[in-house]
């Protein structure tokens, strides 16, 4: 499935369901439908970098939510559902979203001062939630109260595509219990600059006995590279994970399970820790 960019309108929920074809891997069984479904705002507006995986990840995302009956999901390549304000005949602005996910959004975003005390206030003062997706830290850079809201910025990927050996910090939070402690998966690690975590609780992260840290493009002297995290900002819930890149991806298990939960989780239908914590030492060899 491929979304055309330019368009400014919603994307046809109906389309999505005939162009993304099988069922995701998310058991339609596993979780009761609430009381009132939730919906989401998904934005996927790219003002840099184009990745070829956005269509396959709000595609999946629509699709977890329908089959679960959990949410519904507003597809949207722009941004103007971003405000509290005003919009088309028919639109939806922020006040009737619960959650709001940036799916590998690129560079400086169409936002105007207005909107971005709006997007600020919906996680921050009303309570909403936010997941990032991949390059979701890659953007914004010059909204500094962005980076404080997710964690951080991109700051290259030292080893671009690999398999990257992963350790679970986190055993216990819904995103990420269904990981082992060590765990390879192919994709894109990005290097977070800007951050710290003693601002986040780190759930996975790289294991730098396995990297070449010679690599000219590694910045980080901690050796500290978080693969996903969680934390508040304010009253609302935020969640990020550099998983996403590739569209293989999001055909992985693990990988949809991770975005499910994580979806689940800032809406509040779960709980998980947002407690930061130290570095833990590294693994023994069994």
């Amino acid at each position: 499935m491929k979304l055309n960019r330019t368009l400014p309108s919603t994307i046809s929920l109906l389309t999505v369901a005939f162009l993304v074809s099988g069922e995701s891997n998310v058991s339609k069984a596993a979780d009761p439908p609430p009381a009132t479904k939730k919906h989401i705002l998904v934005v996927a507006q790219t003002n840099g970098f184009e990745h070829d995986s956005v269509p396959d990840a709000m595609g999946t995302i629509w699709k977890m939510g329908h089959e679960t009956g959990l949410w519904d999901a507003y597809l949207r390549t722009d941004t103007e559902l971003l405000t509290k304000g005003k919009v088309h005949p028919n639109g939806k602005n922020l006040t009737y979203f619960d959650a709001l996910v940036f799916s590998s959004t690129t560079g400086e975003l169409d936002l105007n001062d207005e909107q971005k005390k709006d997007m600020l206030s919906f996680v921050h003062d009303d309570g909403k939630g936010f997941v990032g997706v991949h390059a979701a830290l890659d953007t914004n850079y010059k909204w500094p109260e962005y980076g404080e809201m997710i964690g951080g910025w991109f700051d290259e990927h030292p080893w671009t595509t690999f398999w990257a050996p992963i350790i679970s910090e986190d055993s216990d939070f819904p995103a990420t219990r269904h990981f082992p402690k060590e765990f390879m998966k192919r994709d894109e690690i990005y290097q977070p600059k800007a951050w710290s975590r003693d601002k986040v609780n780190v759930l996975l992260r790289l294991d730098e006995r396995k990297l070449d840290l010679s690599n000219p493009r590694v910045h980080r002297t901690d050796k500290d590279f978080a693969v996903a995290w969680s934390k508040m900002y304010g009253k609302g819930r935020v969640f990020y994970s550099t998983l996403g890149h590739t569209n293989e991806a999001w055909n992985d298990p693990d990988i949809q399970k991770m975005y499910f939960e994580a979806i689940k989780w800032v809406l509040g239908l779960t709980e998980g820790s947002t407690q930061s914590h130290p570095k833990p030492a590294l693994p023994t060899a069994q």
